[in-house]
């Protein structure tokens, strides 16, 4: 047995908060929406993508936004997402802790903690084959 691919990644939402998961992962990430299963539209949140990636935004009835645990999403135009989000009044936190990775932290517009990497990071670059 081996696992050969991520399918998704699911985050939690407050309930009612759709709108805004669309303004902050469509409006300012670029994802898409693609349409819930019909047995699972009826819980409310939105599903995401942007090529092979699928983000699950799922409403938890007691939600708290996920502080330390996050997705790290690398973007090809690292400098024009930093004036999206400001723009927009997220804040951006540059990280120079990881040698070769250029990269920020933000939050997204219930609080969950989210990475930014530029793809032309040096330590990135090398990663991929």
């Amino acid at each position: 047995m081996a696992i050969v691919a991520l399918d998704h990644v699911q985050m939690a939402m407050p309930m009612g908060k759709e709108d805004c998961a669309r303004q902050f992962y469509c409006g300012i990430l670029g994802m898409i929406e693609v349409p819930k299963p019909a047995p699972m539209a009826s819980r409310g949140g939105v599903w995401l993508r942007v090529g092979s990636l699928n983000l699950h935004m799922g409403v938890e009835v007691n939600f708290i936004a996920a502080k330390k645990a996050h997705p790290a999403f690398v973007v090809d135009n690292f400098e024009l997402l930093i004036n999206s989000l400001e723009s927009a009044n997220y804040n951006v936190i540059l990280d120079f802790e990881l040698q070769g990775v250029t990269r920020f932290f933000t939050k997204d517009c219930f609080g969950n903690r989210i990475e930014i990497i530029d793809d032309k990071s040096p330590a990135f670059a090398k990663a991929i084959p």
